[in-house]
């Protein structure tokens, strides 16, 4: 993998130019940064999240995670479901739906996470294809790929996991 330990960028990934990062020099394993941007997330007219106390998760080829604290999520809007996956480096995760559609999990969070991710116990991250995700009042693009959870904004560059033809990445 490419990253900030020196590691050459591959030839496809797109230059950055002012203001913009790549997500080629994202770290592998992730690493987990404070963000105080303001962070909304709405289901139609109802606010589902709202936050400047985030945290972003920035990991070699995808677009960042951003995690929303516990408090700050109205929690009448989601409810537990069933499942969970494991991350290599979080750990277990467990999810949640809306309310109102309770077959879609719209988030995750790692309740027991690994030491390293200890920042986001319990803070839930959305997927933007699902509700409506919203950085400093721009509307997030979602990561292409039903499982990826990236927040895609104005100033993130890739290609990013999950596009057409990166299965192999």
């Amino acid at each position: 993998m490419w990253n900030h330990s020196g590691q050459q960028r591959p030839p496809f990934a797109l230059e950055r130019g002012p203001g913009e990062e790549s997500v080629w020099d994202y770290p592998r394993p992730p690493a987990l940064l404070r963000d105080s941007r303001l962070v909304n997330v709405q289901d139609g007219d109802s606010v589902i999240a709202t936050t400047t106390a985030s945290y972003r998760v920035l990991e070699t080829a995808s677009p960042p995670t951003f995690y929303i604290p516990d408090d700050d999520i109205d929690w009448e809007h989601l409810t537990e479901v069933s499942g969970n996956s494991v991350c290599e480096w979080k750990g277990m995760a467990k999810y949640w739906a809306l309310r109102r559609d309770p077959d879609v999990p719209v988030a995750w969070a790692y309740p027991r996470p690994k030491p390293r991710f200890d920042a986001i116990k319990n803070f839930l991250a959305f997927y933007p294809g699902r509700v409506a995700c919203f950085v400093d009042n721009e509307r997030v693009q979602a990561q292409a790929g039903k499982f990826y959870g990236g927040w895609i904004t104005s100033e993130i560059i890739g290609p990013f996991k999950g596009d057409p033809g990166t299965g192999h990445w």
